[in-house]
């Protein structure tokens, strides 16, 4: 009689793991169209919990070296900056397109290079040497010049914030031609060329709002400065550095759109625009107001994510009413998570590794205080929220039993679902309790949110698993054998890896998804997949059209 354990008919079912991840465990390797496509859309070329920035990119040339197809490169430069609101890893991307193929390179350049931070990337890469040159070739000079001459004033004084590189050495490398006296001036005075040589411009040439910028530069008094800034339009980062007090930073703030002041809420804070007295409560309501418009979130369809960034960021001195706001601000937010085609059983990762903040470790003081184990936590929150007949399974190498407060408010909700855990990992554990405790319900899915790190099985670590699959494969094939007697024929099983690595617990099949990242367009790619579109995430990619 042959044994039983090594030839059970389940091993004719699942295919073979034919790799290893990060943390040691069993793992399935994904083609390198999707490995590329998971770390375009994940990778920010900062250290994470299992990898460094330099095997970051050591990956990506491999990946690049096996994928013949610059198309594809192309769409998934514009799809990483237009869907993934990527910003490192599109210029990578459009840094190698200028050797592989430079028409693709143009034709895609100013959807990737959308503003000023994004020009200094690809500028500031290509200078690296690590894409194959270490300066600009002259098509890449054409591209460089042609997005200078066409960008609009704001554009350009947007981008002349920050250095390493700055917008005046992009200037003086890529030696745009001007095409009027206006934009002659103006180059010449981002780069502090002396007035002298900008002729045939002069300084009555300069744009409106720089010369009112000047002016709010050189104004002797707070009172002058405010007066200044009721006619002047430009990015607040351009004020910040001469603003003269409270009473300037008050008009600043009046400056912001939401987003801004959402995202600076310590700023505003520390140069006491929310100080105590009448005038200054009236800006606590002002910028609570701002934040909380139900009517701007839903036109600008807002999801939760940024409102739990800002919460999380905001100092303990931020005045409660604003916490409030950001609060109401997610619940309406939650308005706009898509309603999903039945209930599913999210698996929460609540392990040690996901304690990483999610875009990698940028050194101290620039690192995010938004972790891994948040970001899953408000997924599967806005999910219950949308969906409240669906069941969240927080687990490590134990799962555990989420307690939902109908009163939590979504906020609240993430940070409790974020406290389970901290241990190892065994993503196969959500699976294994909907097949026991939660046997008897019919799910459209399961979504499991993680870093996809798991190496511990049924309290074996590292050879878990049987026959030389994942447990989460095993599990699985209990699941849709379960479904199916339940009446539910089609079920369908969604993993999101948060973080940018080259492998998955299940393989990519008709009724499995792997998603790499995190960001609004998720929420609405796993309801069109549960909702029976059988398209892949490189389908995703490979569906931009140029």
């Amino acid at each position: 009689m042959a044994n039983t354990t090594l030839f059970s008919s389940i091993k004719s079912k699942l295919l073979r793991t034919d790799s290893t991840n990060e943390a040691g465990g069993r793992a399935y390797k994904f083609a390198p169209k999707h490995a590329l496509a998971q770390l375009a859309a994940t990778g920010c070329f900062n250290g994470s919990y299992y990898a460094t920035a330099e095997t970051q990119l050591d990956e990506l040339r491999k990946l690049i070296d096996q994928v013949d197809d610059n198309v594809f490169l192309a769409k998934l430069a514009v799809y990483a900056r237009e869907r993934a609101f990527m910003k490192d890893m599109p210029a990578a991307l459009l840094a190698i397109l200028s050797k592989r193929d430079s028409q693709l390179m143009h034709k895609v350049f100013d959807r990737v290079v959308d503003n000023g931070r994004v020009l200094r990337t690809v500028f500031q890469m290509i200078r690296s040497g690590q894409f194959g040159r270490t300066s600009l070739s002259s098509s890449l000079q054409r591209a460089f010049q042609r997005w200078l001459n066409e960008a609009s004033v704001g554009a350009l004084l947007s981008a002349s914030i920050g250095d390493r590189p700055s917008l005046r050495d992009v200037l003086r490398l890529a030696r745009p031609t001007p095409k009027d006296n206006a934009r002659r001036s103006l180059f010449g005075w981002l780069t502090g060329k002396e007035v002298e040589k900008w002729a045939p411009a002069t300084e009555a040439d300069l744009p409106e709002q720089v010369q009112g910028l000047i002016a709010y530069r050189k104004a002797e008094s707070a009172e002058a400065q405010a007066l200044i800034l009721g006619n002047l339009s430009v990015r607040w980062d351009l004020l910040a550095d001469a603003a003269q007090g409270p009473l300037v930073w008050k008009a600043i703030a009046h400056q912001m759109g939401p987003q801004a002041l959402r995202m600076n809420l310590n700023t505003l804070l520390r140069h006491e625009v929310f100080s105590n007295g009448t005038k200054e409560n009236a800006m606590v309501d002002y910028v609570a107001g701002r934040i909380a418009d139900a009517g701007e979130i839903r036109r600008s369809r807002q999801f939760p994510y940024q409102f739990l960034a800002a919460y999380l960021n905001a100092d303990e001195s931020v005045p409660q009413k604003i916490k409030a706001a950001l609060h109401q601000a997610a619940e309406t937010a939650c308005g706009n998570v898509p309603e999903l085609p039945g209930p599913v059983l999210i698996g929460l990762d609540t392990s040690g590794s996901m304690g990483a903040a999610v875009t990698g470790n940028r050194g101290r003081g620039a690192t995010s205080k938004m972790r891994c184990v948040d970001v899953a936590a408000l997924f599967a929150a806005a999910i219950l929220r949308r969906n409240p007949d669906s069941v969240v399974v927080p687990f490590d190498t134990a799962a555990y039993e989420a307690k939902v407060d109908p009163q939590d408010t979504i906020l609240s909700l993430a940070e409790r679902l974020a406290k389970y855990g901290g241990g190892g990992t065994d993503c196969s554990l959500p699976l294994a309790q909907a097949n026991s405790k939660y046997a008897k319900r019919r799910f459209a899915g399961v979504v499991l949110v993680s870093d996809n790190e798991s190496w511990v099985y049924a309290g074996r670590a590292f050879g878990y698993g049987q026959h030389g699959v994942t447990g989460v494969m095993q599990e699985w094939q209990k699941f849709v054998a379960n479904q199916q007697r339940l009446g539910n024929d089609r079920p369908k099983l969604v993993c999101i890896d948060l973080q940018a690595y080259a492998t998955t617990q299940a393989p990519e099949r008709e009724d499995i998804l792997n998603i790499g990242g995190f960001n609004d367009a998720v929420f609405n790619v796993v309801a069109s997949f549960l909702s029976g579109d059988a398209g892949r995430f490189v389908a995703e990619v490979e569906a931009v059209e140029l």
